[in-house]
């Protein structure tokens, strides 16, 4: 009796359906069966294991470290689909938004007082006559010195083609309202007729050595074309500063006197930029006053 006590433990353990009515060998048989069952199951667990690690490279795209990250990817990708921001790990904060959306005010309103005040007299959508932008300019002016009126021309042209690059100059009638210091490199022959005509920097070799001290005590340079060579060096020193001589300004000039006379009158350079508009200053407020 205490042998088939032992065997009906085992079998409630084994979870099996057998009882006191069955007998010893019965009850053998029947824990004999679940056993084997068992040991089946685990290889076949062992065998599928082993079948996914087979499938599994060293590395490469098949890697357990790729196909770990794809997995992660994939997941991430759901959650943001799904608009999960809840964090992932304890470190982690989740995204919460902030109270309501910062309302930006009109670009006008960020301006000063002054630029206010000015800009109430000023209709956007009216097209003013040249006279009454001129005195708009002037009346609008904010600043306490002498402010200059510029112009901006959009001219639709494409600066990158060479018979479209627009650059030219123009004898303003009443000057800039600049005083404009002009130099001349010229041969001592052409110094008493510059002087005449207004040149506050007249020389030849005196006058390179000034640039070689890099002394530029001067707005516009102008020069005769047989000394052009010689500024040839200098170029760096001049060019970036727009103070190089060039025939299109008028600045090369056989006659050295009347190109000083027409920049001393006011003979100003413009040019297309790149966004195809030209921007020149044409004189100061006071002028129009």
């Amino acid at each position: 009796m205490a042998k088939k006590a032992e065997l009906l433990e085992k079998a409630a353990e084994l979870k099996l359906e057998v009882s006191e009515k069955n007998t010893i060998a019965e009850i053998e048989a029947a824990i004999a069966e679940a056993t084997d069952a068992s040991k089946s199951h685990d290889n076949k667990d062992k065998d599928v294991v082993a079948e996914r690690e087979a499938t599994v490279a060293k590395s490469g795209k098949r890697s357990q470290k790729a196909l770990d990250e794809a997995a992660e990817k994939a997941e991430k990708e759901a959650r943001k689909e799904a608009g999960d921001t809840t964090p992932q790990s304890d470190d982690a904060e989740a995204h919460v938004k902030k109270g309501p959306k910062p309302v930006t005010r009109p670009r006008l309103e960020r301006r000063g007082k002054k630029y206010q005040d000015a800009a109430k007299n000023v209709e956007k959508n009216k097209l003013y006559s040249l006279d009454e932008a001129l005195k708009l300019a002037t009346e609008t002016s904010p600043v306490k010195f002498d402010a200059s009126v510029e112009i901006h021309i959009r001219l639709g042209v494409d600066p990158r083609q060479a018979d479209q690059n627009i650059r030219s100059t123009v004898a303003l009638p009443h000057g800039t309202g600049k005083d404009v210091r002009v130099a001349v490199f010229a041969p001592e022959s052409e110094h008493a007729a510059a002087k005449k005509a207004g040149a506050d920097i007249i020389g030849d070799e005196e006058f390179l050595s000034q640039l070689d001290k890099e002394e530029l005590n001067f707005d516009i340079l102008v020069a005769t074309p047989q000394y052009m060579p010689k500024l040839g060096k200098y170029a760096r020193l001049l060019g970036p500063r727009g103070l190089m001589p060039n025939p299109k300004s008028g600045t090369v000039a056989t006659d050295a006197a009347k190109a000083v006379s027409e920049a001393k009158a006011g003979k100003v350079e413009y040019r297309v930029d790149k966004q195809a508009i030209v921007h020149l200053s044409i004189g100061k407020s006071i002028i129009r006053r």
